[in-house]
């Protein structure tokens, strides 16, 4: 049952009508309250507008697998439920200081924090905060309440509601997407701070130990576990530059060779900060903080596998200075480094076309700093335009530049191209809360020749055969809507997808095993599968209700412009093929 906080009347309450089964005390659980104590068409800075906070049932959990938060509201990018995650030891620290989820309403009438300790939340002012990055705030607030706090924070972005404005938990670790910052911020609510070192129970130890003692010994055996371990890491791209067609390119404008260049594993020497055991209980290590010298920006560089292409690739940029740079201080300002890449690419093209006179250019190093503070700040020439989104920004610029804004429903699509893989493409379209990477396995791991052959199996169980991933017909509707069910029960409950089925060593047996041993009850394929299309069925009547349902067009360019080189060659999402397969998508999912 999660704490009720009302800002503007500084009451906290309990909800007791939550305690029917199947939400698992996560999203679905905070969806319900957004239907339920929000009126349709509330502005999502309104006071009365809804932020939820959760670890859930299982989240916080010493387990692999189960560091992870949710944050959701109503998104000012998007109109519709925005979802974040966080990973690392913001959920544990909720556990341990006695919430499994915090609901926000109202707003404080001068900046504050929530301190959630020993079961009880209060609130405090925190003006003298006001302005400072995430990691200052963090260091101030755990100055206060102790080196153990956990803290989630936003910085500037949030203050200035940046539509795309993300919360930095624990200096390094972002909820990142959709702007639930600037829902922070319209709400006056700075932090929210966790105190406390009780354990989360699980029903089962042993049956936890267990599979804790496999994941650890898959680390060696499991293709991308032991490619997140090491480093560089997960995000640390290295080696040769990908195909033609497989990452956004100058705003997913080169489809042909990029002639930018990808680090190599010793050009990350000397940059990492040892945070083993960030995430408590999984031994995994796969979000490494790798920034540049400076300490306050070091301890902020978090780095997620989006950041080398988002803000470095997309705006064609290739010097890893720079784009560890630009990382750590979007993590320090508060910035989601897909959206913000996305709307500077956009204003970067339009400069380009003549559209956007005095605007940013692709490639431009030495500005992308300054640029990026303007933004968080909304100002400069272009930071408050900037500071809305590609989608508005293109509104008030004129039409001319709306082919540019490479959006869905408003949200900046991540940098994984769709045109070889158009089961990504039908998850940007069709996933209701907005277009995310990882919402998703990608088409390449189910490639019979390219992919990942050890997860076959596991996909077949959810009806999901191996399929080329170029192919774009009515089946590759079915089995990406089915992988969609898959990964949104792993959301659902706070599983983290980088753990888990179909690629990673959480096997769909694991995973339900792991469940029940936390729970105690029994737990099945089909109970997380269920979970996952309450999830989708959830967000999508919540879009109805905002009116904002069937916003699933893609841009244009990825229908007309193919891939121009390289094994994809003339790759592009045919409009009627993919008509199609988002009519099977559909379907699928039970939608009309």
């Amino acid at each position: 049952m999660p704490f009720i906080v009302d800002l503007t009347s500084g009451t906290v309450e309990r909800d007791h009508r939550s305690g029917e089964p199947g939400h698992y005390g996560g999203t679905i659980l905070g969806l319900r309250l957004l239907a339920e104590r929000t009126p349709a068409g509330l502005d999502p800075y309104d006071p009365r507008a809804l932020l939820y906070v959760a670890a859930g049932m299982l989240g916080g959990t010493r387990a692999p697998g189960l560091a992870k938060a949710v944050f959701l509201a109503k998104s000012p990018l998007t109109g519709v439920a925005g979802e974040a995650h966080a990973l690392g030891p913001f959920a544990a620290g909720m556990r341990g200081a006695g919430a499994e989820a915090l609901a926000v309403t109202g707003r404080a009438q001068r900046l504050s924090y929530l301190l959630i300790h020993e079961g009880e939340v209060s609130c405090h002012e925190a003006e003298e905060l006001r302005g400072l990055g995430t990691a200052a705030t963090t260091d101030a607030l755990r100055s206060r309440h102790g080196q153990k706090a956990s803290v989630a924070a936003i910085g500037p972005a949030g203050e200035n509601l940046v539509r795309y404005a993300s919360v930095v938990t624990d200096r390094a670790y972002a909820a990142g997407r959709y702007g639930i910052g600037a829902v922070f911020g319209a709400k006056n609510l700075k932090a929210i701070v966790c105190v406390g070192d009780a354990p989360a129970e699980v029903a089962d130890p042993d049956a936890v130990a267990a599979i804790a003692s496999y994941y650890r010994d898959s680390l060696t055996t499991n293709t991308l576990a032991k490619l997140q371990v090491g480093e560089p890491g997960f995000a640390g791209w290295v080696g040769e530059p990908p195909a033609p067609g497989y990452a956004a390119v100058r705003n997913f404008s080169v489809t042909g060779a990029a002639g930018l260049r990808v680090p190599q594993a010793r050009d990350y020497d000397g940059r990492a900060v040892a945070l083993r055991g960030a995430c408590p209980g999984c031994p995994n290590d796969c979000l490494k903080v790798y920034a540049p010298h400076t300490t306050a920006e070091r301890r902020s560089g978090g780095l997620g596998q989006e950041a080398f292409l988002s803000l470095g690739w997309n705006l064609g940029i290739d010097d890893l200075d720079t784009i560890l740079d630009a990382n750590a201080l979007c993590n320090d300002l508060g910035l989601d480094q897909v959206s913000l890449g996305g709307t500077l690419a956009f204003a970067m093209e339009c400069a380009e076309r003549g559209l956007l006179p005095g605007g940013p250019a692709f490639g431009d190093a030495a500005a992308l700093p300054e640029l990026i503070r303007d933004v968080a700040t909304r100002t400069g020439g272009l930071g408050g335009l900037l500071a809305e989104g590609a989608e508005r920004a293109a509104g008030r610029l004129g039409p001319a530049t709306a082919p540019y804004a490479m959006t869905v429903k408003g949200a900046e699509l991540p940098c994984f191209d769709p045109r070889i893989q158009p089961g990504i493409g039908l998850g940007y379209a069709i996933a209701p809360n907005g277009p995310r990477y990882d919402a998703l396995e990608h088409d390449l791991d189910f490639d019979p020749v390219a992919g990942l052959a050890y997860s076959f199996p596991e996909a077949r169980r959810i009806g999901a055969e191996p399929a080329p991933a170029g192919r774009l017909d009515a089946e590759r509707g079915r089995r990406s809507a089915r992988l969609l069910r898959l990964w949104s029960g792993l959301d659902a409950l706070n599983l983290c997808v980088f753990a888990s089925s179909p690629t990673r060593p959480l096997t769909i047996d694991h995973l339900t095993a792991l469940t029940g041993a936390v729970l105690g009850q029994n737990f099945t394929l089909e109970d997380l599968l269920a979970a996952g299309q309450r999830r989708l069925d959830e967000m999508r009547a919540y879009a109805e209700r905002e009116g904002a349902a069937g916003r699933d067009d893609l841009p244009a360019r990825l229908h007309d412009e193919p891939v121009t080189d390289g094994p994809h060659k003339g790759a592009v999402l045919d409009r009627e093929a993919f008509a199609t397969a988002r009519d099977a998508f559909y379907a699928e999912l039970g939608w009309s």
